[in-house]
């Protein structure tokens, strides 16, 4: 009657204990899912906006286009999405989850200095395109800061048909890539931040098969 008695308090225990599902209402919120799902976000529309940014004129400098920001921030996002399905294990014993952590962690950290950079980049042309005076020039258009300074810093865009444009599309096209950029800024800076935490405290990241305890699921 006794080892029945404790049969069965050991089964409510186990009862009592989340399943693999952990009990969350939202499974999309759990590290590292959400941050690599706002990384795919961000970074796929980072590149969009440059690369349509190319319909306003082929000549846009690299710098003014950052794509490469963007793709990126999606190749990040893959591996978030690797270390999300990779089986949690306490204290990282395996090799496989270790690494792909680093890469995790080396590459968000990556694309916050490279989100910043881009964010910079399109900071300054906004700062030159919106004083912009465009006159048309052998099927372009040519660009001056002061069309009363006859040594001023001169732009050309090729492939122009209304030179009107540049100084209201670029500007805007500008703004929105700061915008983007910023944002890619933060949430790298949170999945780096959260990895640093999770190095030196342990909590649940990623798939949890069954826990023998109610005690292992509160330190991980």
């Amino acid at each position: 009657m006794g080892q029945g008695r404790k049969k069965g308090s050991s089964d409510r225990k186990e009862d009592a204990s989340p399943g693999p599902e952990g009990g969350a209402g939202c499974r999309a919120c759990r590290f590292p899912l959400l941050v690599a799902l706002l990384q795919l976000l961000l970074g796929a529309s980072v590149a969009a906006v440059a690369f349509l940014a190319l319909a306003v004129s082929p000549s846009l400098l690299l710098r003014e286009t950052p794509h490469w920001a963007g793709i990126l921030l999606c190749v990040v996002s893959v591996v978030g999405f690797v270390l999300y399905c990779i089986t949690y294990v306490p204290d990282e014993r395996t090799s496989v989850q270790f690494i792909v952590k680093l890469l995790y962690f080396a590459l968000c950290t990556v694309g916050l200095v490279v989100s910043l950079l881009a964010m910079a980049f399109a900071a300054h042309h906004h700062a030159q395109t919106s004083g912009l005076t465009c006159e048309p020039l052998g099927g372009g258009c040519e660009c001056t800061l002061d069309p009363d300074d006859p040594i001023a810093r001169t732009f050309a865009y090729e492939q122009v048909e209304d030179c009107g444009s540049i100084p209201g599309t670029l500007p805007l096209y500008f703004l929105v890539q700061i915008v983007l950029n910023l944002l890619q800024a933060l949430v790298c800076a949170a999945g780096a931040f959260v990895m640093w935490k999770h190095r030196y405290q342990v909590f649940f990241s990623g798939l949890q098969v069954g826990s023998p305890s109610a005690q292992q699921w509160s330190k991980v």
